[in-house]
Protein backbone atom coordinates (compact mmCIF):
# COMPACT_ATOMS: atom_id res chain seq x y z
CA UNK A 1 0.00 0.00 0.00
CA UNK A 2 2.83 2.40 0.75
CA UNK A 3 4.52 2.05 -2.65
CA UNK A 4 1.51 3.29 -4.67
CA UNK A 5 1.09 6.25 -2.31
CA UNK A 6 4.78 7.12 -2.70
CA UNK A 7 4.59 6.89 -6.49
CA UNK A 8 1.47 9.11 -6.50
CA UNK A 9 3.18 11.68 -4.25
CA UNK A 10 6.30 11.75 -6.46
CA UNK A 11 4.17 12.12 -9.59
CA UNK A 12 2.31 15.05 -7.99
CA UNK A 13 5.63 16.73 -7.20
CA UNK A 14 6.78 16.39 -10.79
CA UNK A 15 3.53 17.80 -12.18
CA UNK A 16 3.58 20.79 -9.81
CA UNK A 17 7.27 21.64 -10.20
CA UNK A 18 7.89 25.23 -11.25
CA UNK A 19 10.07 25.94 -14.26
CA UNK A 20 12.82 28.39 -13.38
CA UNK A 21 14.87 30.22 -16.00
CA UNK A 22 18.18 32.01 -15.72
CA UNK A 23 18.65 35.08 -17.93
CA UNK A 24 21.11 33.31 -20.25
CA UNK A 25 18.54 31.51 -22.46
CA UNK A 26 16.56 34.65 -23.23
CA UNK A 27 16.99 35.80 -26.79
CA UNK A 28 16.87 39.57 -27.15
CA UNK A 29 15.88 41.07 -30.47
CA UNK A 30 14.26 44.21 -31.82
CA UNK A 31 10.80 44.88 -30.38
CA UNK A 32 7.94 44.13 -32.81
CA UNK A 33 7.12 46.79 -35.42
CA UNK A 34 4.11 47.94 -33.37
CA UNK A 35 6.63 49.54 -30.96
CA UNK A 36 8.58 52.70 -31.73
CA UNK A 37 12.06 51.76 -32.98
CA UNK A 38 14.93 51.43 -30.52
CA UNK A 39 13.61 48.97 -27.94
CA UNK A 40 14.63 45.32 -27.55
CA UNK A 41 12.35 42.50 -26.45
CA UNK A 42 12.87 39.02 -24.99
CA UNK A 43 10.14 36.41 -24.55
CA UNK A 44 10.49 34.72 -21.16
CA UNK A 45 7.38 32.57 -21.22
CA UNK A 46 4.63 31.64 -23.62
CA UNK A 47 3.90 33.04 -27.06
CA UNK A 48 2.50 36.61 -27.19
CA UNK A 49 0.73 35.71 -30.45
CA UNK A 50 -1.37 32.98 -28.85
CA UNK A 51 -4.43 33.06 -26.57
CA UNK A 52 -2.47 32.21 -23.43
CA UNK A 53 -0.41 33.80 -20.67
CA UNK A 54 2.91 35.28 -21.78
CA UNK A 55 5.79 37.14 -20.13
CA UNK A 56 8.23 39.43 -21.96
CA UNK A 57 10.90 41.94 -21.05
CA UNK A 58 11.24 45.25 -22.87
CA UNK A 59 14.63 47.01 -22.81
CA UNK A 60 14.25 50.71 -23.65
CA UNK A 61 17.00 53.28 -24.21
CA UNK A 62 17.00 56.59 -22.31
CA UNK A 63 14.21 58.86 -23.50
CA UNK A 64 12.25 56.09 -25.22
CA UNK A 65 8.56 56.99 -25.50
CA UNK A 66 5.53 54.76 -25.82
CA UNK A 67 2.75 57.12 -26.95
CA UNK A 68 -0.75 56.71 -25.48
CA UNK A 69 -2.12 53.30 -26.37
CA UNK A 70 -4.27 50.48 -25.04
CA UNK A 71 -4.59 46.70 -25.14
CA UNK A 72 -7.57 44.31 -25.32
CA UNK A 73 -6.43 42.55 -22.12
CA UNK A 74 -5.04 43.70 -18.77
CA UNK A 75 -1.32 44.49 -18.92
CA UNK A 76 0.83 43.91 -15.82
CA UNK A 77 4.19 45.72 -15.76
CA UNK A 78 7.06 45.35 -13.28
CA UNK A 79 10.10 47.63 -13.46
CA UNK A 80 13.31 45.61 -13.45
CA UNK A 81 15.89 48.36 -14.06
CA UNK A 82 15.82 52.15 -14.44
CA UNK A 83 12.87 54.48 -14.00
CA UNK A 84 9.68 54.07 -16.02
CA UNK A 85 7.39 57.09 -16.17
CA UNK A 86 3.81 55.83 -16.53
CA UNK A 87 0.72 57.91 -17.09
CA UNK A 88 -2.90 57.35 -17.95
CA UNK A 89 -4.83 59.25 -20.57
CA UNK A 90 -4.94 60.24 -24.22
CA UNK A 91 -1.93 62.57 -24.20
CA UNK A 92 1.72 61.84 -23.39
CA UNK A 93 2.20 64.28 -20.52
CA UNK A 94 5.30 63.52 -18.43
CA UNK A 95 4.19 66.10 -15.84
CA UNK A 96 1.28 63.79 -15.00
CA UNK A 97 3.26 60.54 -15.08
CA UNK A 98 4.27 58.50 -12.06
CA UNK A 99 7.95 57.53 -11.80
CA UNK A 100 8.24 53.81 -11.15
CA UNK A 101 11.57 52.48 -9.83
CA UNK A 102 12.86 48.88 -9.84
CA UNK A 103 10.40 46.57 -8.13
CA UNK A 104 7.42 48.86 -8.76
CA UNK A 105 4.36 47.33 -10.40
CA UNK A 106 1.45 48.76 -12.37
CA UNK A 107 -1.59 47.25 -14.09
CA UNK A 108 -3.28 48.92 -17.03
CA UNK A 109 -6.74 47.45 -17.40
CA UNK A 110 -8.05 46.26 -20.74
CA UNK A 111 -8.91 49.28 -22.89
CA UNK A 112 -7.29 51.75 -20.47
CA UNK A 113 -5.32 54.45 -22.30
CA UNK A 114 -1.78 54.76 -20.95
CA UNK A 115 1.73 55.82 -21.97
CA UNK A 116 5.30 55.30 -20.84
CA UNK A 117 8.68 57.02 -20.99
CA UNK A 118 12.07 55.55 -20.07
CA UNK A 119 14.08 57.84 -17.83
CA UNK A 120 17.53 56.43 -18.48
CA UNK A 121 17.90 52.90 -19.81
CA UNK A 122 14.90 51.02 -18.48
CA UNK A 123 13.86 47.38 -18.51
CA UNK A 124 10.31 46.33 -17.70
CA UNK A 125 8.70 42.93 -17.48
CA UNK A 126 5.21 42.60 -18.92
CA UNK A 127 2.83 39.73 -18.46
CA UNK A 128 -0.64 39.44 -19.91
CA UNK A 129 -3.01 37.14 -21.72
CA UNK A 130 -2.40 36.93 -25.44
CA UNK A 131 -2.73 37.43 -28.18
CA UNK A 132 -0.79 40.66 -27.68
CA UNK A 133 -2.23 43.70 -29.42
CA UNK A 134 -1.29 47.37 -29.10
CA UNK A 135 -3.59 50.10 -30.44
CA UNK A 136 -2.45 53.71 -30.42
CA UNK A 137 -4.94 56.34 -29.26
CA UNK A 138 -3.69 58.58 -32.07
CA UNK A 139 -3.26 56.43 -35.21
CA UNK A 140 -0.49 58.79 -36.38
CA UNK A 141 1.65 57.47 -33.47
CA UNK A 142 1.59 53.92 -34.87
CA UNK A 143 5.10 53.21 -36.26
CA UNK A 144 3.60 50.69 -38.68
CA UNK A 145 1.54 53.42 -40.32
CA UNK A 146 4.32 56.00 -40.55
CA UNK A 147 5.64 56.38 -44.08
CA UNK A 148 9.29 56.87 -44.89
CA UNK A 149 9.97 60.29 -46.50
Amino acid sequence: MRAPALVTALAALLVNTAVAQAPSPWKWGPAPPSFPPGAKLAVLQGDPGQSALFTVRLDMPAGYKLPPHFHPTDEHVTVIQGTFLVGMGDKLDVAHASPLKPGAFVTAGAGQHHFGVAKGRTIVQVHAMGPFALTYVNPADDPQKKQAP
